[in-house]
């Protein structure tokens, strides 16, 4: 048994700031790849998989019907069959690692399922962010839905605001251009809860809300808006005025080793750094209008481009 694969995703921008309506722009990141499997041999890995899809079955049957119903028998006898989710996405790195087996399993175990052939009004993509929502809280607590809404479609998202989305064309790739969105690796596995309890802790607080308005959510928008327009040097300018607000008010996010090179891209101008998801550790993303000067200031560092323009 081999199920279909979901891809990991990449929000580019709006993390924090979709929590408060800002815009939010969401891209499949095809590198790391999940499916629905059985072996005869489980490895330790497989087995520990399994472990969390029987809590996580017996959590879907309490979901409200109403909303979604899946063919719970079927799944309990699958995952007593030691049912796995044989995934390449890390965990803990703010790619979607979570987002990919609920959409896996979505597809697999929902009755009445909204498919991706069809058309996507914008009423079935609510409806789907809100199973997913309801669905992805088994892990972190709170979710918005979007990891698994991404994954499932396989196909960029545009956030207007919490109940306006709708699926993007993004501009294409320029395979040659010196332009990128990269990733750095941090090697610390970041936990979505604590930075999340973080920011709704920072948010009691006037002067760190009106920074999010009047700053943060501003930047954000303006990101998003370029980004899709393919304005490439509004892009950049918006995009370190974001650096810089996040540099300024989000540094419990911001891995303590990564603060120096975060500030030398700023006064550099050779890459922008931004989170890549809650922060804590995992990716960091980057931005630069030329990849090869950011690879050379950025030496020692694990990158791996994921766009060019």
């Amino acid at each position: 048994m081999k199920g279909p694969l979901f891809y990991s995703k990449i929000l580019l921008f709006g993390e924090y700031g979709i929590i408060k309506d800002s815009k939010g722009l969401s891209i499949p990141y095809n590198f790391y790849n999940g499916a629905l499997k059985r072996d005869e041999n489980p490895s330790k890995e497989a087995l520990s998989s399994n472990e969390s899809l029987k809590r996580f079955a017996t959590y879907l049957k309490g979901l409200d019907t109403k909303l979604v119903v899946f063919n719970t028998n079927k799944l309990q006898e699958d995952v007593d069959a030691g049912m796995y989710f044989d995934s390449s996405i890390p965990q803990g790195y703010g790619v979607g690692s979570s987002g990919a087996l609920v959409a896996a399993i979505y597809d697999k175990y929902a009755s009445d399922k909204i498919t991706v052939l069809e058309n996507l009004t914008r009423e079935k993509l609510l409806k789907l962010k809100t199973i997913f929502s309801e669905m992805e809280s088994f892990f972190h607590g709170k979710s918005s839905g979007l990891d698994p809404l991404n994954s499932y479609l396989s196909l960029p998202i545009l956030i207007n605001s919490k109940d306006n989305i709708e699926a993007t064309g993004i501009p294409s790739q320029k395979a040659e251009g010196k332009g990128a969105v990269f990733l750095l690796d941090s090697g610390i596995v970041g936990e979505t809860a604590p930075m999340v309890s973080i920011f709704m802790e920072s948010m009691k607080n006037e002067g760190f809300r009106s920074m999010l308005k009047d700053q943060f959510i501003k930047h954000t928008d303006a990101c998003v808006d370029d980004f899709l327009k393919g304005d490439m040097k509004s892009l950049f300018k918006n995009t370190k005025q974001l650096s810089k607000v996040v540099l300024n008010n989000f540094k419990p996010m911001i891995p303590a080793q990564f603060h120096e090179l975060w500030k030398k891209g700023l006064d550099t101008n050779d890459y922008y750094l931004k989170l890549c998801g809650s922060g804590g550790g995992g990716y960091i993303l980057g931005f630069t209008e030329n990849i090869d000067i950011a690879r050379e200031a950025l030496k020692g560092q694990k990158l791996e481009v994921v766009y060019n323009f």
